[in-house]
């Protein structure tokens, strides 16, 4: 690939504005905006995996630190000794054609992918009951498993991006809901932008000449020695490299697209 169909990937724009000498803290207080554009491999399905942590929601979230918290879900409470959970859902949730989330979608979703449940049913406007073959008392957690992702009518989702495009092992582009329920929380960047480079190479090329902010497992020794980049998690181990432009919460999660969930979490400074 030619450094002018690199640039042929993205579109153009300013630059941001460089970090100050010191740099900012990863901690620091994301700012809303921008186009966040991603490298990344072709391998383990990294673009998919991408792709359906902007734009599908689960009902419940492990946090970067191992904290089970509530996503499209506010609450959970077990019976029969864990066999039968009553999930809350969220009041204010709209799937990506602005119609709002129920529970008879949530239901018909996890009956689709929940293959251990006896039923699973709503049992009111924003409640749905799971009844399982034998005690799961780890049901929340298993809940928040990418493969149990909420998918609406017609394959919606409630994510803060709705799919603007997706070419399978090519290309994503996503773009910023309005008024999402987790505005000020995540979903920081108004477009993100992924495309698959399968040599480590030119993902690092790519990165180093500024037509990416981040890429996933590049070819490290292309990126050593260049002051404008930070790398996760050493620059000895570089699962993600990125330009000091791009903001990242303090905890990151397992694996180069912090849990999937890359896209809502990172931002441009």
């Amino acid at each position: 690939m030619t450094r002018l169909d690199r640039r042929a990937l993205f579109s153009s724009g300013a630059a941001a504005a460089l970090l100050a000498a010191s740099g900012v803290s990863l901690d620091a207080a994301p700012r809303p905006g921008g186009r966040l554009r991603i490298a990344l491999p072709r391998s383990d399905d990294a673009l998919a995996t991408l792709a359906r942590g902007a734009a599908f929601d689960n009902l419940t979230e492990i946090a970067p630190n191992g904290a089970l918290k509530g996503e499209l879900a506010t609450a959970w409470r077990a019976e029969a000794q864990g066999r039968i959970w009553n999930i809350d859902l969220r009041d204010d949730v709209m799937f990506h054609d602005g119609t709002a989330m129920r529970a008879t979608d949530v239901a018909a979703s996890l009956g689709d992918t929940l293959g251990s449940a006896l039923s699973v049913e709503a049992s009111g406007p924003t409640r749905v009951r799971i009844e399982m073959m034998e005690s799961r008392p780890d049901l929340p957690f298993i809940l928040a498993s990418p493969a149990l992702a909420i998918i609406g009518p017609d394959g919606l989702g409630t994510g803060c991006y709705r799919t603007e495009r997706m070419v399978s092992e090519r290309h994503y582009l996503g773009q910023k809901v309005a008024d999402h329920y987790k505005t000020r929380h995540a979903g920081w960047a108004d477009t993100v932008e992924a495309v698959v480079i399968p040599d480590a190479v030119v993902r690092a090329e790519a990165l180093r000449d500024g037509y990416v902010d981040i890429a996933v497992i590049p070819r490290a020794d292309v990126l050593y020695g260049q002051p404008d980049l930070a790398f996760h998690p050493s620059m000895d181990n570089m699962a993600l490299a990125m330009r000091k432009t791009v903001g990242r919460p303090r905890d990151i999660g397992a694996g180069p697209l912090d849990d999937g969930r890359l896209a809502e979490r990172w931002w441009l400074t």
